[in-house]
């Protein structure tokens, strides 16, 4: 089945629905790899397979043997499941309440990694807390809903306060600090590469 292009169409031996569910393995690796900060050279290390068949999985080249799928699945630590559901019938979009992610924060704002590209979290930092942030390909755009938030970016420095955002790419340097005397309350949007 290498290199064959798939396409899902209606038929009646149920064929358009194990089309659906091959053709989104590739989208689902790398939607995950991209959330757990992966480079297709570590994932392929970690499920000891090449990388180039990484690659032709993530892009749809190769329908890849259930040995492979399970070694990538462990890398992943997701079960072998989440590859290969039909998840046509899910919700068409994701609602937070940004109250109950605040005060229980950090939490995920945003769908599956499988569907939305986009990965958003919402949290509080307490006044002096420093958090780092993860260095991956995309951009990051940050929120400040309540508070003032210092960032630094490579060699640059902002202070972001409520109502001010802040977009940058995630693969430079960065880290923010609550440098305020009360709780800020952010929003952070990661956009991987596409």
């Amino acid at each position: 089945m290498s290199g064959e292009h798939l396409s899902a169409r209606s038929e009646p031996d149920g064929r358009s629905e194990w089309v659906g569910v091959v053709g989104s393995i590739g989208p689902k690796v790398r939607a995950l790899r991209l959330e757990r900060g992966m480079t297709l050279q570590q994932l392929a290390k970690a499920a000891e397979v090449s990388t180039a068949s990484v690659h032709k999985v993530e892009r749809g080249d190769m329908v890849p043997t259930v040995t492979t799928l399970l070694k990538i699945a462990g890398a992943l630590g997701s079960p072998i499941r989440h590859f290969v559901e039909n998840d046509a019938t899910g919700p068409t979009a994701v609602l937070t309440r940004f109250a109950d992610a605040v005060v229980n924060g950090p939490v995920t704002i945003t769908g599956s990694p499988d569907r939305f590209r986009a990965r958003g979290t919402v949290a509080r930092l307490a006044p002096g807390e420093h958090r780092p942030g993860l260095r991956r390909s995309g951009e990051t755009l940050l929120l400040v809903l309540e508070g003032r938030l210092d960032v630094e970016v490579a060699a640059d420095r902002y202070v972001v306060r409520a109502g001010d955002a802040l977009h940058f790419p995630s693969g430079l340097e960065h880290h923010c600090r609550n440098s305020g005397d009360v709780a800020a309350e952010v929003v952070a949007v990661d956009v991987p590469e596409a």
